[in-house]
């Protein structure tokens, strides 16, 4: 990937969208999202582009200042709406496919919006993801959702490429998913567990761990994945003390460090200790 190749892809990203004339966007705040909200604003004008954030306890409070601090930036028109997805009894017991119960929540929500505004309603999907499995994305297969990143052919080490160009402060952020995304599969998702998960990685970014960050949740037992670059750092006596005890503060008893490190997925794995 080169910056002339990522340019020419937003270039095919911006004719998508004027052909649009109007969009609805789910937005999270994240790197996709953000960059995408940006664009269309950039393209259409704030009239015609309204950028709608689904708010819910598996909803990181983090995010959700990113989310705010670049519409302020790039004068994005938002709208914010609770979601109830912890309330169906399919998603809260947590299966495998659990992201489409959420996303099935969302785009139900967002649909009426759209068509009272004469919107096509779009995502943040990127070409990478399309190698990737993502249940909730068919349920915005279901709801008519277009994915102009991925018309557009941009992949993740694009949209950042194109965000730093952009001045967007998201380009470098870490991937967050949901907090739910934390939970090992058939652990039911309850609103405690997410708070937990919450608090313990607030507490690890305030004591200085950068990068991608997830705690874990097993039960009383927290087991932290951090870049394996980092892993030296917060492994020495007085840095495992801090970390360790910044998570048992929210509420954990015990606390592992993975020694494999960060990995997307990594919540089914299995309990191991550096």
């Amino acid at each position: 990937m080169t910056a002339v190749d990522a340019l020419g892809k937003e270039r095919n990203l911006i004719a998508w969208l004027g052909q649009a004339r109007s969009v609805l966007i789910g937005y999270s705040g994240g790197v996709d999202s953000a960059y995408l909200a940006c664009v269309a604003v950039d393209t259409l004008g704030p009239d015609r582009v309204l950028a709608v954030t689904g708010r819910s306890a598996s909803y990181p409070d983090s995010q959700w200042a990113m989310a705010r601090a670049v519409a302020e930036q790039f004068g994005i028109p938002t709208l914010v709406i609770d979601t109830d997805e912890i309330s169906d009894r399919r998603y809260a017991a947590n299966p495998e496919n659990r992201c489409y119960f959420c996303k099935t929540e969302l785009w139900h929500r967002l649909e009426p919006i759209a068509r009272q505004r004469g919107a096509v309603l779009i995502d943040g999907t990127n070409a990478d993801d399309l190698g990737e499995h993502r249940p909730g994305a068919a349920a915005g297969r279901e709801r008519g959702v277009a994915s102009p990143l991925v018309h557009a052919g941009l992949t993740k080490g694009d949209i950042r490429e194109r965000s730093r160009a952009r001045g967007i402060p998201t380009w470098n952020q870490p991937s967050a998913p949901c907090l739910a995304s934390r939970i090992p599969h058939g652990t039911p998702v309850t609103v405690g567990r997410l708070q937990g998960v919450e608090r313990a990685e607030s507490g690890l970014r305030a004591i200085g761990v950068v990068g991608n960050l997830r705690v874990r949740h097993h039960g009383e037992t927290a087991r932290v994945e951090l870049d394996r670059d980092q892993l030296d750092r917060w492994l020495t006596p007085a840095n495992r003390v801090a970390l360790e005890e910044a998570v048992r503060q929210a509420g954990y008893a015990s606390v592992i460090v993975d020694p494999a490190g960060y990995r997307t997925g990594g919540a089914d794995a299995p309990l191991s200790r550096a």
